[in-house]
Order: structure tokens, then C-alpha cells, then sequence
């Protein structure tokens, strides 16, 4: 049947699995999966600084993202309106949610399209740098958040498509099995983990843009280039 044909990624269909998921990390919708809102706060209300909290909230993705069966109760990714393999889909959307969370943790507006996209930009993990670079953007140790609501629409939108490419690639590389673990069940069930590693590397990146000298609030951490 037509639902079996194995589904082709192109850039296209990366940035409509990347809009959905923020669509459902942020605003809810997945069965059995709190929003990034949800998980930032309960980690919020834990003993320690801002940077032991969200370290904590990394360490409890990885560990929690590689036990098999993490994903079990998502069945409402394989009805996601994009084409794209379900487990590439639950990749995305578990890491945005964690990418997310952090940001909220940092103080970050999660509707504000600026923001959506730094998201996007972490999911690119050791690729985040060149991306921001390659669009004329250098930050320093802490993006700063009066900084953030100064780039452009224009140069938005060269982030978010640089982005595509870079998990275009990245997922093509790869491949859905090596990344996921997988498996599409019958009744419409996900069973398997996600990629500790590469979770964990975008769980450092996200904490570098968001978190890290997080007192600091100044226009110069964020230099727009011409």
C-alpha cells in the first residue's frame, strides 16, 4: 500500500517537521508529552543555580531518551501532515522540546520567531557556529536577549534554511536507523530510543547560546555583521 512507499527527505519536508514539532513542543498536542514550558518549569522549581538546573534537565533527556520504549506513546508523530519517516520526526521533536525548554529556562520568549530559530539553529549541534557565521552573526558567550529581537526578518529566514540543509545532510548521512532506533508498530505505536550522543551535544550547544552567563544582558554579545 501507498503508506509503505519509503518516504524521500528533502529540505523542504525538513522545515515542515521542524515547524510542526516547535508547534507541539511549545503549544502541546502530543498524547503523554509536556510541552518545553512544562518540563523548563518543573526543572525551575529544583534546588541549585539556573546552570545545575539545566544541566540537570540535559542529563535526564540523555538518560531518558535512550531508554527503549521512551517514545512509545507517541503515536500522534506518524499522523504528523509532512513527509518524513516517523523516527526522524520523533528525533527532531524530542530535541527541539529539550532545545526549547533551555531557552525558556534562560528567560527567552518561546513565540518569538527570533528565538524559534536559534532553536532550530542548535539542533545543528558542532554545526550552530558556522551556520550563525555563514549568516553574518558572531555572539559572544551568552546570546543576549535585547540582542536577539535586533535581527532582521530577512537574515530569520538564512538561518532557518541554512538549518534545513545542515539536517538535510545530516539525517541523509546518517540514516533513520543509526539515528533513531526506531520502529513504526502497528496501532500506530513508536518504540526505541534516541541518539544519547547527539542529544547530548545539543543539549551543550543549547546551553551555550541560552544559558551560559546568563546574568549578562548586553547588546555587544551579539554582533550583526554586514
Amino acid at each position: 500500500m501507498a503508506k509503505n512507499k519509503p518516504k524521500e527527505l528533502t529540505h523542504e519536508a525538513i522545515m515542515t517537521a521542524l515547524d510542526w514539532s516547535y508547534d507541539k513542543a511549545i503549544n502541546g498536542g502530543i498524547p503523554g508529552m509536556d510541552t518545553a514550558t512544562e518540563v523548563a518549569d518543573s526543572y525551575l522549581k529544583k534546588k541549585g543555580t539556573l546552570d545545575e538546573k539545566v544541566k540537570s534537565l540535559i542529563r535526564w533527556q540523555n538518560t531518558k531518551s535512550a531508554t527503549s520504549g521512551f517514545l512509545a506513546g507517541l503515536g500522534g508523530i506518524i499522523l504528523m501532515p509532512v513527509s518524513i519517516p516517523a523516527n526522524i520526526a520523533s528525533v527532531i521533536l524530542v530535541q527541539i522540546r529539550m532545545v526549547a525548554a533551555i531557552a525558556h529556562m534562560g528567560g527567552y520568549d518561546l513565540k518569538d520567531d527570533q528565538v524559534k530559530s536559534f532553536v532550530y539553529v542548535c539542533l545543528a549541534g558542532t554545526g550552530a557556529k558556522d551556520i550563525l557565521k555563514s549568516t553574518g552573526i558572531q555572539i559572544g558567550k551568552k546570546l543576549a536577549v535585547s540582542g536577539i529581537k535586533k535581527i532582521p526578518f530577512e537574515i530569520i529566514k538564512k538561518i532557518n534554511h541554512a538549518v534545513g540543509f545542515k539536517l538535510l545532510t545530516k539525517f541523509g548521512e546518517k540514516g533513520v536507523i543509526n539515528l533513531g532506533k526506531m520502529v513504526p508498530l502497528a496501532g500506530g505505536v513508536i518504540g526505541g530510543t534516541v541518539d544519547a550522543v547527539s542529544t547530548n551535544i545539543i543539549g551543550k550547544v543549547a546551553h551555550n547560546v541560552f544559558i551560559e552567563n546568563s546574568e549578562m544582558d548586553h547588546d555587544q554579545d551579539i554582533i550583526i555583521m554586514s
